[in-house]
């Protein structure tokens, strides 16, 4: 491979999830100001970030060099659930998706030069009604506390899903068909997709 490939993310299940696709790269963490802007919804939110977090890395780099970037949102209706701060705050959150809908947006970001480009991946993930017996007992585990909306779907709390309509891999951090159609069309195809 003549390109060179930065993953803007110290997200072990990102980088996992990368790996699962074949490609060679680095981490790199971008230090970026990730606070929510007055009366931007959860879609531009996330894109905003995936987009700053590949920008921020790929300044000063070489133009050949690929930086992806990525944010996931946890949403119900329509507002963002963030990382819980203490047990009272998890339980706010995970009574809130107890029994019901919500949808984890993840967009990812691709920059190579002056071109990028975002996509956006929409899940909606069905949760079985909790007790807030469970949900202490979950906190408890330590899983909920760095976690978008207070759980992860590969870990624990697999077994509160009912249902999912979408993208699991975007749900953990990073959509792998779309993310390996973002590279192929920056002449990065994974193993699989390379002609022979």
């Amino acid at each position: 491979m003549n390109h060179k490939l930065i993953l803007a993310s110290q997200s072990p299940r990102r980088k996992e999830l990368l790996t699962q696709l074949g490609y060679d790269f680095e981490c790199l963490s971008a230090n970026i100001d990730e606070s929510q802007q007055e009366s931007e919804g959860a879609s531009q939110y996330v894109k905003r970030l995936a987009l700053a977090k590949a920008q921020h890395i790929a300044q000063n780099k070489p133009q050949k060099l690929i930086v992806l970037g990525s944010d996931t949102a946890v949403v119900y209706q329509n507002t963002i659930l963030g990382k819980p701060e203490n047990l009272t705050q998890s339980i706010k959150t995970l009574s809130l998706l107890s029994g019901k809908t919500h949808q984890v947006l993840t967009a990812v970001a691709a920059v190579q030069g002056t071109y990028h480009e975002v996509i956006e991946v929409v899940t909606n993930v069905t949760f079985k009604v909790l007790t807030e017996h469970e949900i202490i007992n979950y906190w408890h585990t330590g899983e909920p506390q760095d976690k978008a909306g207070s759980y992860g779907i590969q870990g624990i709390a697999g077994q509160f899903v009912t249902h999912i309509s979408g993208s699991y891999s975007a749900v953990v951090g990073l959509p792998l068909f779309e993310t390996a159609q973002l590279l192929a069309k920056l002449d990065l195809p994974t193993a699989i997709q390379q002609k022979g």
